[in-house]
């Protein structure tokens, strides 16, 4: 889709931008209603990383609010693409809804497009053996265990970026000294995955393979938060403070709650070595 909008914008001498919201509605909605909100599949910094680089010259980051979410369809049109946008030429999902309740959907935005001088191009769904790509599927495979299900959606495997951050040092004194990226929640995944890790600066920006833990670490924390614990293979160095992305490559297991930190550590020397035969 958005290559689309920039090849259409080079065509018309027009400005590729690309509209997003923070929160992403579904999230705004299902806080308010006390529910938990589908997991966020990423960081808003990578999300705008990824607009980025495909060519789109601005990105208007909406925050979406009870102000935004009270909009009618035409308001919304009126506000956001019209005053807001001055936009000329908009592309939309085929699946797109819009305004106060979903009352909007690929009718009305055409209609009001087509009262304001605006062209509209309704883009086709992608699809692979009669099944939708979108990022509920994403999340269904993600969820899991997936990754590879989830690398053919997306076009690439799944990844995270943080920064490196201090921990508890526990991995050091077990033998399996990690560097740790807090994450959010709810999370997209969860367990011990094969994984390669970019930004460690090796190798001419090779990445660094190793074993990862997705979750809260039920062993040794009660209510912990969600953290992504890596153990890279072959590697000695201080990251803190770094930013890395690391790139899911296989699920090992699901995470569990063990009765104790010596059969964890037993569980660890068999999941490495899972994850040494995957690399293999």
């Amino acid at each position: 889709m958005l290559e689309v909008v920039c090849q259409a914008a080079r065509q018309r001498k027009l400005v590729p931008v690309a509209l997003t919201f923070a929160p992403a509605p579904g999230e705004f909605f299902a806080r308010n209603a006390g529910k938990t909100p589908p997991a966020r599949l990423q960081r808003l910094r990578d999300k705008l990383a990824c607009i980025w680089t495909v060519g789109v010259h601005h990105i208007q980051l909406a925050r979406f609010n009870a102000m935004m979410a009270a909009m009618s369809p035409d308001e919304f049109c009126d506000k956001v693409l019209k005053t807001g946008l001055n936009a000329k030429w908009v592309i939309v999902g085929d699946d797109f809804r819009y305004g106060k309740g979903r009352a909007g959907d690929v009718k009305t935005l055409h209609a009001w497009c087509a009262a304001n001088d605006v062209e509209c191009y309704i883009m086709p769904a992608i699809k692979a053996m009669d099944v939708r790509f979108s990022s509920t599927l994403v999340r269904d495979a993600l969820r899991a265990g997936d990754t590879v299900t989830a690398a053919a959606i997306l076009g690439r495997p799944y990844r995270i970026s943080g920064k490196v951050a201090h921990g508890d040092k526990l991995g050091r004194t077990i033998g399996f000294p990690t560097i740790n990226v807090p994450l959010w929640t709810p999370l997209p995944l969860s367990g011990i995955f094969a994984v390669r890790v970019y930004g460690v600066d090796v190798d001419g920006g090779q990445p660094v393979v190793g074993a990862a833990n997705v979750g809260v670490r039920p062993t040794v924390k009660e209510n912990g938060k969600p953290l992504l614990e890596v153990f890279l293979f072959d590697f000695k160095g201080d990251l803190y403070g770094k930013r890395i992305v690391v790139e899911f490559v296989k699920r090992i297991r699901a995470e569990e709650k063990f009765e104790s930190l010596e059969i964890m550590t037993q569980q660890m020397h068999h999941d490495i070595a899972a994850v040494r035969a995957v690399f293999a």
